[in-house]
């Protein structure tokens, strides 16, 4: 390809596939657990307010700083929407159905101060189909923050297993299953911020439920699925990406449709060993 012979090209594709298989890793190791434990909508329902916080700095014409004004105020969102469904104030749909909806309202609203609306409008939901827009800024803090979800997600591994699982054991074993509920949200928005860039604020929950989705139609154990998710997470980007550069496509849809592509292919594997064991199951009984 043409654009493998550009030094500075193949310097900014080399910074885009090291964002997004950094985002897609994070995604789909925190992507089991949200899965398991039902709170897969809140990745989201956060991308949505990660849209809000996206055209807040346009309209206060920090584009640049996108990520550092995000963060903040997706974190503080996150810990909010734990908090009111925790505290029964309303149950975890409609909590994410009311952010989710008024964010996007209120982004596409600030959206009009801008000078290049409709463009920013576009890549902020479905990713940017320019790689020079990854800014020296964005590439650090998403290298810190992918490698902060990736330690804090280790270093927890054996609590957020408990409390995914049996949160009533894991209580009753003096785990404190709130604080590492708020770890989880924390981690996915974080997660939600640093992948916006580059798959958009619609499609990076696609990043958090596919893999694990896909690996749990095949694996049974938990440690698996971590690691057939994360394996799949990085195969679905590349191909993804690789497809919207060769056909000048949004990455954000790209890369989700590999993944719905991956997902219809482990869905057939899943059944087909299923029906397989079913007979195997039988013919054990004729015996």
């Amino acid at each position: 390809m043409m654009i493998f012979s550009d030094p500075y090209m193949s310097q900014l594709l080399l910074r885009a596939i090291l964002v997004g298989g950094l985002v897609s890793l994070c995604a789909s190791l925190l992507g089991v657990t949200l899965v398991t434990k039902r709170f897969s909508m809140i990745g989201d329902g956060l991308s949505h307010v990660g849209f809000g916080a996206l055209a807040i700095a346009t309209a206060l014409d920090l584009g640049e700083f996108s990520m550092a004004v995000s963060l903040p105020i997706v974190l503080a969102t996150a810990f909010l929407m734990m908090r009111l469904t925790e505290k029964k104030k309303l149950t975890g749909d409609s909590v994410i159905a009311v952010f989710s909806t008024g964010a996007v309202a209120l982004g596409t609203l600030l959206f009009k101060f801008s000078d290049n609306q409709y463009a920013d409008i576009c890549n902020s939901l479905f990713g940017s189909s320019s790689m020079s827009t990854l800014s020296d800024t964005d590439l650090y803090i998403t290298i810190v923050m992918s490698v902060v979800v990736l330690v804090l997600f280790i270093f927890f591994f054996t609590k957020i297993f408990a409390a995914t699982f049996d949160e009533p054991f894991a209580r009753a074993s003096g785990i404190r299953v709130n604080l590492y509920n708020m770890l989880i949200a924390a981690l996915t928005a974080v997660t939600v911020v640093i992948g916006m860039k580059m798959v958009g604020a619609i499609m990076v929950s696609g990043l958090i439920v596919f893999p694990a989705l896909s690996s749990m139609r095949v694996c049974k154990r938990f440690w698996t699925v971590v690691v057939v998710s994360g394996i799949l997470a990085i195969f679905g980007f590349g191909t993804g990406f690789t497809m919207a550069i060769g056909f000048d496509l949004q990455p954000g849809p790209a890369i989700i449709a590999v993944h719905l592509l991956i997902f219809v292919i482990f869905l057939c594997i899943g059944k087909a060993i299923s029906a397989a064991g079913q007979k195997r199951s039988r013919r054990i009984e004729l015996e």
